[in-house]
């Protein structure tokens, strides 16, 4: 299936290096971040799981659960894990998602139905399972990137991303771009000026359409 923005994830059967679950259970009450990659033992994907490795204390700031996944199995994961620590220099304690019958990548569309893996196969046949989803607690899709073999990610940019996130879920306010934790917040025009004034005090008209105020901490 196709998963768009709002969309309730599948609650997926998954085989990970830390045992076996359901998304669902995995998600629970929290914020989550599932990253995937197309095979274990490949550099790029290294530095990757390095940095989501070494911001283990600002994922459980946000209350947030990390989980990734790469096109091999459970023992190759677990090995994989010694060379991502002595990379990063920092503990991987986030499960594994082993997905090299590409059941998960499939049901999450980041592979057409009709893939499978050759013998011999390199990354490059696996390669559009590189994907950041972001999950909210009622295990809704909001927010999903898609980067190519060559680009690593930014996981500075998820990072603010989810913050971004949760600062307005629920909330009659978005976020301007290059938006920082703390900084001015764009009021939602579902309200007009006298009930974002009620709402949030001063409020800053730049346009009838564009109006900021104090990020409501």
């Amino acid at each position: 299936m196709a998963l768009r923005i709002n969309d309730v994830v599948p609650n997926l059967d998954l085989v990970t290096d830390q045992g076996n679950f359901k998304l669902h259970d995995f998600i629970g009450d929290n914020w989550a971040i599932l990253f995937s990659h197309p095979k274990d033992f490949t550099p790029v994907c290294t530095t990757e799981f390095g940095a989501v490795s070494q911001l283990a204390d600002e994922w459980e700031k946000r209350g947030t659960k990390v989980i990734g996944l790469s096109v091999d199995g459970v023992d190759e994961h677990k090995q994989w894990k010694a060379d991502i620590e002595k990379f990063a220099g920092a503990k991987a304690g986030f499960p594994i998602i082993a997905d090299d019958d590409l059941a998960v990548s499939k049901a999450l569309d980041m592979l057409p139905a009709e893939a499978y893996l050759p013998d011999g196969r390199t990354a490059a046949d696996s390669a559009s399972v590189r994907v950041v989803f972001i999950f909210s607690p009622d295990k809704k899709l909001q927010l999903s990137m898609t980067y190519p073999m060559s680009v690593g990610r930014n996981f500075a940019e998820v990072l603010r991303a989810l913050d971004a996130l949760q600062a307005t879920y629920g909330n009659p306010i978005a976020t301007p771009a290059n938006w920082q934790q703390g900084q001015d917040v764009i009021v939602a025009l579902s309200l007009n000026d006298e009930q974002a004034k009620e709402k949030f005090g001063d409020i800053d008209v730049k346009l009838p359409y564009l109006r900021t105020t104090k990020y409501p901490s």
